[in-house]
C-alpha cells in the first residue's frame, strides 16, 4: 500500500499523538475551507452520487452486444453449462488455453464467473442483464469513491469510539463526481466486456479501504490488525483476477511503527499471488501483431521510446478533454512519430513539463499536505497505469480508454486539489463554482451521449470514422455492419477503404471476397482470397473461401486442395468439411459426401445444414431407411429445427409413414408457417391420404405463401385438377430435392448459407402447381 505511506507520512513526523491529531485538524482548511462546493451529510453525498452516476449511463441498459462483446460472451464457450466451471481456471478471457500460441494471456476468470451467472440466470444471451449489473457495478464503485476521496484527501484518523473521520465532505464528493460522470468511463459501463474494469476497481478499492480498517487510533496511539491486512491482500487478488491492473494495489506500507512487517506481508501476498498465476498460464509472451500495436514493432528504440509517451500523452488528453473517444485505436489511427521534426513531440514534451512540474512539487514542497496530495495524486494515476504502459510487456493496443479507469482516480484528484488552489487564490469563488458545475453538466451530456453510441454496432463504428478516419478497422467494422444487414454495395464501398488503407488487411480482404462471391464476381474474389493466403498462409476461414470460389468455377481439383488447407490449420472446422462434402456432392462421391458432413456433425452436432443434406442426399439415391435414421438421429440432436422435420417428413412420406409423416408436416409449418414448400409436401402427403379436402386447404395456403395474386378459387380447381391427375401425370413435374448452399466465412460475421434462406429448394409438389395453373389459362 504505497499510497498509505505518503498520506500518513505527516503523523509518522509527529513526535506525539496530539501533535499528529493538532496537524490533521490544520489540514481541513487547507483544502476543503476554500472550496466553493455543496457541503452534504456523508448518507446524502453518497446518494446524490450513485443517483448521477446512474442517470450518466442509464440509456444504455438495453444496448446490444457490441464489438468485442461478441468474442468474449456470444462465442465465450466457458459461459456455458457444457464447459466445467475449473477450465474458466486455465483459459484466458477470450475462452482460449492459456497454452495456446495464439492466446493473448488475459487471465480474467472471476469475470468470466460473472458473465457465466449472467447467462445462467438469464436462461440464454440476454444483453439487458449484463448492461444492468455493469452499469450498478460502476453506481457501487462511485460511491466507493466518497470514502476513498475522503482518506486520500482528508487523511486516515479516527475518533476514541475507532470510527474514522471525514476532513475533507466537500472535496471528497467532488472529487467522487467528477469520477462518476467522466467519459471515458463510458467504454467500461456500456461496453460489456468492460466489466473487468469495473470488478477489478471494485476490489481494487475494497483492498485500499480493507488495509485502511487495519488501523484504529486511540489514546495509546496506533493499533494494527494482521487480519485486515490479510483482507487486503485477498481483495488485492481478487482484483488481480478479474483484471491484470489488480495487482497494483499491493505495493509498501502505511506508518513507520510496524512497517517492515507489514510490508513482509503484503509482498509476500503479492509474490505469491504472481507465482501462481505464471504458473497456470506459463511464461510466453502474448501474441500480437504489428497492427495492433505499431510501435512495439519498430526497430528503432528511439522511435519507440517517443511514441510510447506520444500514446501516454494522448491517454492524459482524454482524461483532461473526453472528446475524443474511440472504440479502437489501432490500425493507423495513430501514425507512427519517426523523427523530431514532427509536430506532435510537442504533446509529449507537454506531458513530461506537467509531471516533473508536479514531482517536484511533490518532492520539494515544504507544505506536507501539499506533498502528500500531489504524491497520492499522481500514485494513482501513474501506478495503475503501468501494467498498460508497454514498459514491461508488449500490450495488445494503442490506446484504450478501458484502462484509464483506475489512473482516473488521480485525475480527479488533482483536479480537485487545482481547484481548491484557484479558490484561495480567486475573490470570485461563485464564478469558479459555476465553471465546474459547468464541466460536470457537459461531462453528464457526453456521457448520456456517448452511452446512446455504444448501443449498437452501427452508431458505435460510424462514431469512430470522424475521430479516426484513418483507421483500416473502423472501415472495415462499418462494412460488416452492412453486410450483416444486406447493403452489400456500402459495404464493399468500406471494405475497399480498409483494403486500401491496410494492404495487408487479410480480414477485409476475406469479407471482400465473400461478397464478390455472393454477385458472381469470382475472379476478383479468387484473387482477394488468394492474396489474403499468400500474406496469412494460415488463415483457415480464407482457404476454405477460396475453395468455394474455385468450386463455383468447377476447378474441383484446386477447391479440394483449399478445403484440406484449410482443416490443416484449423482441425475442428465443422463448415470447412460442409463444403467439402458439398464438393463431393457434385462430383458424385456420394460416400465422401457423407463422410465429410458426418465430420461436421462430429463437430457440431447442431450444424442443422450437415445433416439436412445427408438425409437429402440418401433420400435421393434412394437408401430411405439409412435416411430416416439419420434424420432421427438429427432431431435427437436437434429438436426444434424445422428444417429437419421438413427433411425427414418427406423421408418418412416416401416410405408410406403418412401418419408420422403428416404430424411432423404439421410439426414444421408450426415452427415456420411461411414456408410454401412445407405446405406444399403436406398436401401431397394428405394425397396420398386421399384427404382431399385438406389438399386444397393445404394446397390454397402454399400458393397465398408462394403467390399473393392466386385466389382461392383458382386453388380449388387446381386441388381438384391435382385429385384427377394420373400417377403419370405427377411423375411428369417431379424434380428431386436440392442440397443446401455452400457455407461462407466471414471474420467477425455470422456464418451463413449463401443466397436464400431456404435451406431445401422447392420440390416437385410446387412445379405441379405450375403445371396445373398452365393448364387451366388454356
Amino acid at each position: 500500500m504505497f499510497f498509505f505511506q505518503i498520506f500518513n507520512q505527516h503523523n509518522a513526523e509527529a513526535p506525539n499523538l496530539e501533535q499528529a491529531f493538532h496537524r490533521m485538524a490544520q489540514m481541513e482548511p487547507n483544502l476543503d475551507h476554500d472550496i466553493p462546493w455543496f457541503l452534504l451529510p456523508s448518507y446524502w453525498a453518497k446518494m446524490v452520487v450513485a443517483l448521477i452516476s446512474f442517470l450518466c449511463f442509464a440509456n444504455s441498459y438495453d444496448g446490444d452486444f457490441v464489438f468485442d462483446d461478441s468474442e468474449a460472451i456470444i462465442n465465450n464457450k466457458d459461459l456455458r453449462a457444457e464447459t466445467p466451471l475449473g477450465d474458466l481456471w486455465y483459459h484466458d478471457f477470450w475462452g482460449s488455453k492459456l497454452s495456446s500460441n495464439t492466446s493473448h494471456k488475459s487471465y480474467r476468470p472471476l469475470t468470466v464467473l460473472t458473465f457465466r451467472m449472467n447467462y445462467f440466470f438469464a436462461g440464454g444471451f440476454y444483453p439487458v442483464g449484463f448492461h444492468v449489473i455493469n452499469i450498478i457495478l460502476h453506481c457501487t464503485i462511485s460511491v466507493l469513491m466518497v470514502d476513498v476521496f475522503s482518506i486520500l484527501l482528508g487523511g486516515l484518523q479516527f475518533s476514541n469510539k475507532g470510527r474514522r473521520l471525514n476532513l475533507a465532505p466537500k472535496s471528497s464528493l467532488l472529487a467522487a463526481l467528477l469520477f462518476a460522470v467522466h467519459p471515458v468511463h463510458t467504454e467500461c459501463v456500456a461496453g460489456i466486456v468492460g466489466r473487468a474494469d469495473l470488478l477489478c476497481a471494485l476490489f481494487f478499492l475494497l483492498s485500499f479501504l480493507g488495509y485502511c480498517k487495519a488501523f484504529r487510533e486511540n489514546k495509546e496511539g496506533h493499533t494494527f490488525s494482521v487480519f485486515w491486512v490479510l483482507v487486503s491482500v485477498v481483495l488485492g487478488a481478487i482484483a488481480m483476477l478479474c483484471k491484470e491492473q489488480g495487482i497494483t494495489i499491493l505495493n509498501a506500507g502505511l506508518l513507520r511503527k510496524g512497517l517492515l512487517f507489514r510490508i513482509t506481508l503484503l509482498m509476500c501476498g503479492g509474490a505469491s499471488i504472481l507465482y501462481i498465476r505464471w504458473r497456470i498460464m506459463g511464461t510466453g509472451p502474448p501474441a500480437f501483431t504489428e497492427v495492433d500495436n505499431p510501435a512495439s514493432f519498430a526497430d528503432s528504440l528511439f522511435v519507440r521510446a517517443i511514441n510510447y509517451n506520444y500514446y501516454y500523452s494522448l491517454n492524459a488528453w482524454l482524461l483532461l478533454c473526453p472528446w475524443w473517444l474511440c472504440f479502437d485505436w489501432s490500425m493507423g489511427c495513430i501514425p507512427l512519430i519517426k523523427s523530431v521534426s514532427d509536430w506532435r513531440i510537442i504533446a509529449l514534451a507537454a506531458l513530461w513539463f506537467c509531471l516533473i512540474g508536479l514531482m517536484c512539487q511533490a518532492l520539494c514542497s515544504e507544505d506536507s499536505h501539499k506533498r502528500r496530495i500531489l504524491t497520492l495524486g499522481l500514485g494513482f494515476l501513474i501506478i495503475p497505469f503501468l501494467p498498460a504502459s508497454n514498459l514491461f510487456f508488449r500490450v495488445g493496443f494503442v490506446v484504450a480508454e478501458r484502462v484509464i479507469y483506475l489512473p482516473s482516480i488521480g485525475y480527479c484528484i488533482l483536479f480537485t486539489y487545482g481547484f481548491s488552489l484557484l479558490s484561495k487564490q480567486a475573490k470570485k469563488k461563485k464564478i469558479l463554482a459555476v465553471a465546474v458545475l459547468g464541466v460536470l453538466l457537459v461531462n453528464v451530456m457526453r456521457c448520456a451521449l456517448r452511452s446512446s453510441q455504444w448501443r449498437s454496432e452501427e452508431q458505435l463504428f460510424r462514431s469512430a470514422l470522424s475521430v479516426c478516419p484513418l483507421n483500416a478497422k473502423v472501415h472495415y467494422n462499418v462494412g460488416k455492419n452492412l453486410a450483416d444487414k444486406g447493403n452489400q454495395s456500402a459495404a464493399i464501398k468500406y471494405y475497399r477503404e480498409a483494403v486500401r488503407l491496410n494492404p495487408k488487411y487479410v480480414h477485409a480482404m476475406n469479407n471482400l471476397g465473400n461478397i464478390l462471391k455472393e454477385r458472381n464476381e469470382l475472379h476478383e474474389a479468387e484473387e482477394l482470397l488468394s492474396l489474403a493466403v499468400q500474406i496469412q498462409p494460415d488463415f483457415a476461414a480464407a482457404w476454405m473461401n477460396l475453395g468455394i470460389v474455385q468450386n463455383s468455377l468447377r476447378r474441383f481439383e484446386e477447391a479440394e486442395q483449399s478445403y484440406w488447407t484449410a482443416i490443416k490449420h484449423r482441425k475442428k472446422y465443422p463448415d470447412c468439411y460442409y463444403n467439402l462434402g458439398r464438393l463431393y456432392a457434385d462430383l458424385n462421391r456420394h460416400i465422401d459426401a457423407l463422410n465429410a458432413w458426418r465430420n461436421a456433425t462430429v463437430l457440431k452436432p447442431e450444424h442443422s445444414l450437415a445433416w439436412n443434406n445427408m438425409i437429402i442426399l440418401l433420400d435421393n439415391t434412394g437408401n430411405l431407411a439409412q435416411a430416416e435414421a439419420v434424420g432421427r438421429e438429427a432431431l435427437e440432436l436437434i429438436p426444434n429445427d424445422h428444417s429437419l422435420m421438413f427433411s425427414l417428413a418427406n423421408v418418412l412420406g416416401k416410405s408410406q409413414k403418412y401418419k408420422e409423416s403428416e404430424a411432423l408436416f404439421l410439426k414444421a409449418i408450426k415452427a415456420n408457417p411461411n414456408a410454401a414448400s412445407y405446405h406444399g409436401n403436406l398436401g401431397k402427403s394428405f394425397s396420398n391420404s386421399y384427404q382431399l379436402y385438406c389438399l386444397f386447404a393445404s394446397y390454397s395456403l402454399c400458393l397465398k405463401r408462394k403467390s399473393n395474386f392466386l385466389s382461392i378459387l383458382t386453388a380449388g380447381k387446381i386441388s381438384i385438377l391435382l385429385s384427377r391427375r394420373t400417377a403419370s401425370q405427377k411423375n411428369r413435374a417431379l424434380k428431386p430435392e436440392k442440397l443446401s448452399h455452400d457455407m461462407t466465412d466471414q471474420e467477425g460475421c455470422t456464418i451463413q448459407p449463401r443466397g436464400s434462406c431456404t435451406l431445401v429448394s422447392a420440390n416437385w409438389f410446387i412445379y405441379a402447381t405450375l403445371v396445373t395453373s398452365n393448364e387451366l389459362t388454356r
